[in-house]
């Protein structure tokens, strides 16, 4: 099962004079990531280098933001990779203290940063959720409200027309039983449409 994390986590290095501040927290997408790295800039303006490693689906990356190509943001994503995570940044900060570390100095500290962020981060499992709607006649209302309650489901939108439209979101795993309890309880009088599914911790 994917991982996401709790929330952020922050480590440092200093190799050789040089520093270097990590950080893994989860996010949604690209786009939130490259937010963050921007902030990271805005506090850090003398940094030489801001790498990242971004694991979210088809979405993921891996900068070195000016290091040797292959020494920062790869080995940050592969460490990303061996603990099973998803929807998860990991950003470096580093400010150059003069002297060089070589490719594989450099591979070796940022995966360090990354790694030593992700001992302390608390890891959550991804649940997949999924979208649901059904039509129920106006009488059935009350015991549909109650299952979907009980089955932990969240009302996303009820609309009232000939009969009762209910849309609503809940655990993957949940959904099979609400729809066999639910079809038991009202003799075949529910009409079912399922949607899309979609990860979250």
């Amino acid at each position: 099962m994917p991982l996401s994390l709790a929330s952020p986590v922050h480590s440092e290095l200093v190799i050789k004079k040089s520093r270097f501040i990590g950080c893994v927290q989860a996010v949604a997408d690209r786009a939130e990531a490259q937010q963050v790295v921007a902030r990271l800039w805005a506090e850090h303006p003398t940094a030489t280098h801001v790498c990242w490693a971004l694991l979210a689906g088809g979405q993921s990356a891996a900068v070195d933001d000016g290091e040797p190509s292959g020494t920062a943001g790869r080995p940050m994503l592969e460490v990303l990779r061996r603990q099973d995570l998803e929807g998860v940044l990991a950003t470096v900060v580093r400010y150059f203290g003069g002297v060089q570390l070589g490719a594989g100095g450099l591979v070796r500290a940022y995966t360090d940063c990354v790694a030593q962020a992700l001992l302390k981060a608390e890891k959550v499992p991804i649940t997949r959720h999924c979208t649901a709607s059904c039509r129920v006649p106006y009488a059935l209302e009350g015991l549909l409200r109650r299952e979907l309650d009980a089955h932990g489901a969240q009302l996303l939108d009820v609309a009232h027309g000939d009969e009762v439209n209910v849309t609503f979101s809940l655990p993957d795993s949940a959904l099979a039983p609400l729809q066999t309890r639910l079809n038991d309880a009202a003799h075949g009088r529910i009409a079912w449409t399922t949607e899309e599914a979609h990860g979250e911790p």
